[in-house]
């Protein structure tokens, strides 16, 4: 048996994976990471979640830690969110959060600890292809797969990384919760971005921390149709809150011009592209070249393309990527990771 440092939130799946593996025989210790410090009114950082987690370990007769990791929240996934709206780019801080908090610093601390593996509450699994490599696989549970935002996972990190609740569906996981008498059985699950507050949204959190400046929305042909309040919070594809006339066709936007400080815009149509390019691809093996499916959103559905070099092509006209979204590509079976990259 295994010492396991389980990363506890709060919610059902980590409760529901710190069970399974105490129940496994293994030596489990829960660890809550306190990483944003700033008002959180939802997401996973607020102290409820805290209490919670703390709750649960207390439940499953299990020692509970709080890590304070708040700094590097601010460095690695804070600031750079901040940046990116201000050029123009969609970023994603829980991506972001994955890759240097919780499966990098605590990692870190819990071989500094002499733990013998790490494991959440992520909807994902290790899988084996015909190569062998080690790689992120899709959980059971499609609905709520998260192997998207944890795709950055690789290599021989995985061996020690548990996901225990990746072969069960939600509706398994939260029965089990009920059946052990956990109060996060029937929690919500957390969906939003946990420095961003319901109340004042990405235009207050922004407009406190850099200055938000307006543009001018032109069609097609360079033609002035309006202005919108703040740049930084527009992005492609968008529809609404564009401040545009109405009563005429729909419009969304297709691109964004922070150094001119243009917002274009079109019909639907005009957001289908027989093609995207990808900054930083990494494979989780050897890169290769050819058909692909791939994911643009936490829970977009895959379409399928093919690479070519630094280039994905689409095998029919898709909607434009947002610049600086993730981009995942999975195997053609959609059971695996194989690479992932940002829209360029």
């Amino acid at each position: 048996m295994a010492s396991v440092l389980v990363a506890m939130s709060g919610g059902v799946d980590s409760s529901v994976a710190a069970a399974i593996l105490r129940d496994e025989g293994h030596e489990v210790v829960g660890v809550t990471l306190k990483l944003w410090g700033g008002e959180s009114d939802r997401g996973c950082c607020s102290v409820a979640d805290v209490d919670d987690a703390r709750w649960v370990a207390r439940r499953l007769g299990i020692d509970h830690l709080v890590f304070n990791f708040s700094e590097d929240f601010q460095a690695r996934v804070v600031d750079p969110y901040v940046v990116a709206h201000r050029h123009g780019r969609t970023p994603n801080p829980c991506i972001e959060c994955n890759r240097h908090l919780k499966f990098d610093r605590l990692v870190a601390r819990a071989d500094a600890l002499g733990f013998d593996a790490v494991a959440t509450g992520h909807h994902c699994r290790v899988v084996r292809g015909p190569d062998g490599v080690a790689r992120i696989g899709r959980g059971a549970d499609r609905a709520k797969d998260q192997s998207y935002v944890v795709h950055m996972l690789g290599g021989d990190r995985l061996a020690r990384l548990r996901f225990p609740v990746g072969d069960l569906t939600k509706v398994e996981v939260r029965a089990l919760a009920a059946g052990l008498g956990l109060r996060t059985a029937s929690k919500p699950d957390s969906q939003e971005v946990c420095f961003i507050t319901a109340s004042g949204g990405r235009r207050a959190f922004l407009g406190e921390r850099i200055a938000l400046r307006p543009g001018v929305v032109v069609d097609g042909a360079g033609a002035p149709l309006g202005r919108v309040e703040a740049l930084e919070l527009v992005t492609v594809g968008q529809r609404r809150g564009l401040g545009l006339a109405g009563g005429g066709p729909a419009r969304f936007v297709t691109s964004i011009d922070p150094a001119t400080s243009t917002v274009t815009v079109g019909a639907a149509g005009d957001l289908l592209v027989d093609r995207l390019e990808l900054d930083g691809l990494t494979w989780s093996g050897p890169p290769t070249d050819g058909p692909v499916l791939a994911q643009v959103s936490a829970h977009g559905a895959p379409r399928p393309g093919t690479v070519a070099g630094s280039t994905l092509w689409w095998a029919r006209p898709e909607r434009r990527v947002a610049p600086g979204q993730t981009v995942v590509l999975y195997d053609l079976g959609d059971a695996e990771v194989l690479a992932a990259a940002t829209a360029r």
